[in-house]
C-alpha cells in the first residue's frame, strides 16, 4: 500500500489520522514524520477528539520530564481507557502520576532486589540457550512464535513464580489481549464488549490474584511473594494492583521485547555488514546492538499525554485539558540527534534513544532486563555454526500504537 506525499497546503496533521497511514510501509511513515519534524510548531491531529503531535526528541523530552504539566491519566493510549474498564480492572501505573503512581512503583522497585534480579539474570541466560538448542533441534520456519516470544514470556513467568501449569493459558490471554491495540478495526469488532482483549485481561487478573492469595500465605523466593507481602514500610500491593501490573509487565513486557528481538533479526538479516561485525567481536558490540535494535525499531510508537497546566513548548501555548501524544517512533529518527538516523549502524555512540521513554517518572522498569533477554538470545542465535536469517518482510500489525510483528519466516544458513 502506498500513500500519496503531502500536498501543498494540506494539514500537515491529518496524514497521521488516517487508519491508512498506520498500514503503509514504514518508509512512508518515517518520511512524513521527518516532515513533521521540519515544521516550527507542533501540529494538530484531527483523530477523535484530536491531540497535538511532538514528533522531536528534544519535545518528547521535555514532556516526558513534565508530569505535572503533562499527565499520564487518565490515561496513555488511545482510545484512553474508558472509566468503567478502569473501575473494574483497577488503574495501571503507567496510568498514574505524582504521589499514587511514586507509592507504586517504590514498592515494585524495593520487590526487585539484587537477590531476585541476579537469579533473574541467571535464569535469562538458561532459557536463551534452551530456546536456541530447542530450534536447532526441531527447526521451525516462524520465528516470532518459535523463539521471540519465548524467551520474555518465561523469564517474567519465571521471575513471578507462575506455575508451569498456568502458563500456556497466560501466552494464550496475553496474544488475546493486546491484538487489536491501535489496529484499526471494523464496527462489529469496535462494538463488540467487553470485547475479547477485556476478557483475557480479566482471566489473566483472576489467575494472578489467586496466585497473590497463595503466597500472602505461604511466600516463596518470587516476585508475586515480595509484591504480596509487606516490605520494611508495611506497603504491599492489592489483589488489584497486583492484578494491574501483573497485566502490563505481561502485555508490555513480553510483547515489546518480543517485538524488538523479531525487528533485530532482521536488521542483521538486511544488513550482513552490521552482522558480520556483531559476529566477530560480540562482547564488544552487543551492548551498541541491542540499543540500535532499539532505537531503530522503536517497538513502542507513542504515548499520551493530558495537559495539566498552562505550558509554552517549541512556541505553542498548551492549556489544560490539550490532548498530546509523545511519538518515539519519531524522536528516535531526529536529525538533530542521531546523524543519518535511517542507518542501521551497531557502533552508533551516543545513541540517547528513546525506546524506554524520554525519562522522568515512567521510565521503563523493565529496561535492564529487556536488554539482558535481547544480548542473551542473540548471542546464542549468533555463535552456534548455524546461522540463522530472516525470509522476507515481516507481517506487521498496522498499529499507531505499538511496532508488533505478528509474524516472521526464518531459515538456517546451514542444514
Amino acid at each position: 500500500m502506498t500513500l500519496p506525499a503531502q500536498r501543498p497546503g494540506q494539514d500537515p496533521g491529518r496524514e497521521l489520522a488516517d487508519p491508512a497511514f498506520w498500514q503503509a510501509p514504514p518508509a512512508h511513515r518515517l518520511a512524513a514524520f521527518a516532515r513533521l519534524r521540519a515544521l516550527d510548531s507542533p501540529v494538530f491531529v484531527p483523530e477523535g477528539a484530536g491531540h497535538w503531535a511532538l514528533v522531536r526528541h528534544a519535545d518528547v523530552q521535555e514532556a516526558s520530564r513534565l508530569p505535572k504539566v503533562f499527565a499520564s491519566a487518565p490515561g496513555v493510549t488511545t482510545p484512553e481507557p474508558a472509566r468503567w474498564v478502569r473501575a473494574l480492572f483497577g488503574d495501571s501505573m503507567v496510568n498514574l502520576d505524582g504521589a499514587e503512581h511514586a507509592q507504586l512503583r517504590k514498592i515494585v522497585q524495593r520487590a526487585f532486589t539484587p537477590r531476585l534480579l541476579a537469579a533473574a539474570e541467571e535464569d535469562i541466560h538458561a532459557v536463551a540457550a534452551r530456546i536456541v538448542d530447542d530450534v536447532l533441534d526441531r527447526r521451525p520456519d516462524e520465528f516470532v512464535e518459535a523463539v521471540a516470544s519465548k524467551l520474555p514470556l518465561e523469564v517474567i513467568c519465571n521471575m513471578m513464580g507462575i506455575p508451569e501449569r498456568y502458563r500456556a493459558e497466560i501466552a494464550d490471554r496475553v496474544n488475546h489481549a493486546s491484538e487489536n491495540i491501535g489496529v484499526e478495526r471494523g464496527l462489529t469488532a469496535r462494538l463488540r464488549m467487553p470485547g475479547r482483549g477485556l476478557r483475557a485481561l480479566a482471566r489473566m487478573q483472576r489467575m494472578v490474584a489467586g496466585i497473590g492469595r497463595e503466597r500472602r500465605e505461604n511466600p516463596t523466593d518470587d516476585l508475586i511473594s515480595a509484591l504480596v507481602c509487606a516490605n520494611v514500610d508495611g506497603e504491599a500491593l492489592g489483589a488489584r494492583q497486583l492484578g494491574a501490573f501483573f497485566s502490563l509487565l505481561m502485555v508490555a513486557g513480553v510483547e515489546t521485547t518480543r517485538n524488538a528481538i523479531t525487528h533485530g533479526l532482521t536488521l542483521l538479516t538486511d544488513h550482513p555488514d552490521q552482522r558480520d561485525l556483531l559476529v566477530e567481536d560480540f562482547e564488544t558490540h552487543a551492548d551498541g546492538a541491542v540499543d540500535e535494535m532499539i532505537r531503530h525499531s522503536t517497538p513502542i510508537i507513542q504515548f499520551r499525554r493530558t495537559v495539566a497546566a498552562e505550558h509554552t513548548l517549541r512556541g505553542h501555548a498548551f492549556v489544560p485539558g490539550d490532548k498530546v501524544v509523545l511519538y518515539y517512533a519519531s524522536a528516535n529518527r531526529d536529525e538533530e540527534v542521531f546523524p543519518d538516523p535511517d542507518a542501521f549502524d551497531i557502533t552508533r555512540s551516543p545513541n540517547p534513544h528513546l525506546g524506554f521513554g524520554g525519562g522522568g517518572p515512567h521510565f521503563c522498569l523493565g529496561a535492564h532486563l529487556a536488554r539482558v533477554e535481547m544480548k542473551a538470545l542473540f548471542r546464542e542465535l549468533l555463535t552456534r555454526p548455524v546461522g540463522l536469517r530472516a525470509v522476507g518482510l515481516p507481517d506487521l500489525a498496522g498499529s499507531s500504537f505499538d511496532n508488533r510483528v505478528r509474524s516472521l519466516r526464518f531459515a538456517f544458513e546451514q542444514p
